[in-house]
């Protein structure tokens, strides 16, 4: 296994954690279309793209066909009402010991990078005062495919100036962590993804992650 010289970060559910406010947005868009969304459904959207996710919830869908017009402005009003959610997001929903990690990382010379599949990642880490934390951010704007489909981890490393084999990824979803080994990464699991076997390593809170470096650049 290589020596880590960079680390890629999925945003949601590893640095904040908005899906509470997903969920909201998601559910007044179905509701609105007479469409039944759960909190089970509402874990399928997990690192998936907006356009996708939309996908999901139309598998409820039981009306007239929808054309690509209507499609994308039920996934803008979606978005405008998620949008308006996070606006209620400050510097204190990030943990200090998020903050704290990733500063050391730093310090021991690890380049850091997003990686994640929303288009809202930079005004995210703008209201939570997280954005200079990152040499490099790979999100929804520069990406065609979702999760588990590598493309974001890639660029992540790409703009990163590392090759994949130089990176880990922290994830705490499986389609996120069959993303990072698929495309040649370190997968390093926190949260749900703990449990999927094919992580490397399991996180139990986010500050482990510096004895998990050490550990694999011994």
């Amino acid at each position: 296994m290589s020596k880590v010289k960079g680390l890629i970060f999925d945003l949601d559910g590893v640095i904040v954690f908005t899906d509470k406010f997903h969920y909201q947005a998601w559910k007044k868009m179905a509701d609105g279309m007479g469409i039944y969304f759960d909190e089970e459904i509402n874990n399928r959207l997990r690192g998936v793209s907006r356009m996708d996710s939309l996908e999901i919830i139309l598998e409820r869908y039981e009306g007239e066909p929808l054309s690509q017009e209507k499609k994308d402005a039920l996934a803008a009003e979606k978005n405008e009402t998620y949008r308006e959610l996070l606006k209620t997001m400050t510097p204190a929903d990030v943990s200090q010991e998020v903050r704290d990690t990733l500063a050391k990382l730093r310090e021991m010379g690890i380049k850091i990078s997003l990686g994640s599949s929303s288009k809202n990642a930079k005004f995210i880490l703008e209201r939570v005062d997280l954005l200079d934390a990152f040499d490099a951010i790979s999100d929804g704007t520069n990406i065609t495919k979702s999760k588990p489909d590598p493309e974001v981890f890639l660029k992540g490393a790409e703009f990163l100036g590392l090759t994949p084999a130089d990176c880990g990824v922290v994830e705490d979803a499986y389609a996120g962590i069959d993303a990072a080994k698929d495309g040649g990464m370190i997968g390093i699991a926190i949260g749900d993804a703990c449990s999927y076997d094919r992580a490397d390593y399991r996180l139990n809170t986010f500050s482990d992650l510096i004895q998990v470096v050490k550990e694999i650049n011994q």
